[in-house]
C-alpha cells in the first residue's frame, strides 16, 4: 500500500489561502485516484475533492466547489488542494486518501490513508 503524508496546514483568517499537500511513497503513484476529506470536531469526515489518475478533479459541490482546487503532480507523487476564500466554517482535520478504485465514489472504497493536517480559519 502506498504511505501518504500530508502538509501545509496552518491558522489563517477568513478569506485567506493555503495550499494542502500530500506526498505519497510505497506505491505506483499514477495508478491511484487520490482523495481528500476532512473532519471537523464533532462531526463526521466528509468528502472534499477527488481527482482521477488522469487528473479529472471532483469536487463536494456544496460546500468547496469554485473555492479549492485539486491538482497532482504523477512526477513528484504528490497531490495537492488549494483553499481560497477560506471560512470558519472549512477548519477541520484534512486527509488525504489513495485508491485503486477507477472512480471512488466512498470513503471506504481508498485503501490508504494519511495522518491528517490540521486548516484553522479565524474569523
Amino acid at each position: 500500500q502506498v504511505q501518504l503524508v500530508e502538509s501545509g496546514g496552518g491558522l489563517v483568517q477568513a478569506g485567506g489561502s493555503l495550499r494542502l499537500s500530500c506526498a505519497a511513497s510505497g506505491g505506483t503513484f499514477s495508478y491511484y485516484a487520490m482523495g481528500w476529506f476532512r473532519q471537523a470536531p464533532g462531526k463526521e469526515r466528509e468528502f472534499v475533492a477527488r481527482i482521477s489518475r488522469s487528473g479529472v478533479p471532483t469536487y463536494d459541490a456544496d460546500s468547496v466547489k469554485g473555492r479549492f482546487t485539486i491538482s497532482r503532480d504523477n512526477a513528484k507523487n504528490t497531490v495537492y488542494l488549494q483553499l481560497n476564500s477560506l471560512k470558519p466554517e472549512d477548519t477541520a482535520k484534512y486527509y488525504c486518501a489513495a485508491s485503486s478504485s477507477l472512480i471512488p465514489k466512498v470513503a471506504n472504497d481508498y485503501d490508504s490513508w494519511g495522518q491528517g493536517t490540521q486548516v484553522t480559519v479565524s474569523s
